[in-house]
């Protein structure tokens, strides 16, 4: 089972309407459970629902094969705490998606560093999803003396 999640704040319809004319096409055969948002448009062949509940959510999580998502850094720190692949798409301010185009930002630096893949584009989704069966992430070390360092840094300057 694949696990899409756009989170809860707003809708992805272009991500959930691209997911589903990819299984549509009969290039993805794996059942997909998708949390849609409030609001947000259905597939019509991926299972879809607009809000879980955490419990619900986790266990999704838990019993994926492997997580689409918007680029939040939220889904994507929740895909590499489990050790889950992950492919993402990022929401654009042009489609009215988001106010800005912060998670262009945050998609490349994680696919930089290995972490996730990235499709920047419907078109790119069908071969991310083909490359998302065999991904596997670069684990994530996290930094916490230079995180410490930079906002001591920071707080001396004040």
């Amino acid at each position: 089972m694949i696990f899409l999640t756009v989170g809860t704040l707003f809708p992805f319809n272009r991500l959930v309407l691209a997911v589903d004319k990819v299984v549509t096409e009969g290039l993805l055969e794996e059942n997909i459970i998708a949390q849609v948002g409030k609001g947000g448009t259905k597939g019509q062949n991926i299972k879809c629902v607009e809000v879980l509940g955490k419990d619900k959510f986790d266990k999704y999580v838990k019993n994926a094969s492997c997580l689409i998502s918007h680029a939040g850094i939220g889904s994507i720190t929740t895909a590499l705490r489990h050790n889950k692949p992950l492919l993402v798409m990022p929401r654009l301010k042009r489609y009215g998606e988001h106010v800005n185009d912060h998670q262009l930002g945050t998609a490349r630096k994680f696919e930089k560093l290995g972490h996730i893949l990235v499709a920047y584009s419907e078109k790119e989704l069908p071969e991310k999803l083909e490359e998302l069966k065999s991904f596997v992430p670069q684990p994530r070390k996290t930094q916490a003396e230079a995180v410490i360092n930079r906002i001591s840094k920071f707080l001396n300057e004040l």
